[in-house]
């Protein structure tokens, strides 16, 4: 399955939010996994000089990825596909 990340804002002031986020698009990810297309949260990373937050999701399109964390309540900079090891390694 392909690998998406999702490009969020999260200010360095706030960096104690990002748990919080990744349990919220979690949860996005798991009820879209039930209703329509396998998606899975795999980890988070902020960068907090840039004050950005990635998430990477593995899902079947960009579209199910930006909707896993509009549902969240993310607002996506943008989704872009990604290379994973775990993809490279097959």
């Amino acid at each position: 399955m392909p690998s998406f990340v999702v490009e969020t804002y999260l200010a360095r002031s706030h960096a104690g939010e990002r748990a919080a986020r990744e349990q919220l698009i979690r949860r996005a990810a798991e009820e879209l996994s039930t209703k329509r297309a396998r998606v899975r949260f795999e980890c988070s990373i902020h960068v907090l000089e840039d004050e950005v937050c990635f998430f990477l999701l593995h899902a079947p399109s960009s579209r199910t990825a930006a909707l896993a964390a509009e549902r969240a309540g993310l607002d996506p900079l943008r989704v872009v596909e990604a290379a994973s090891p775990r993809r490279e390694e097959k």
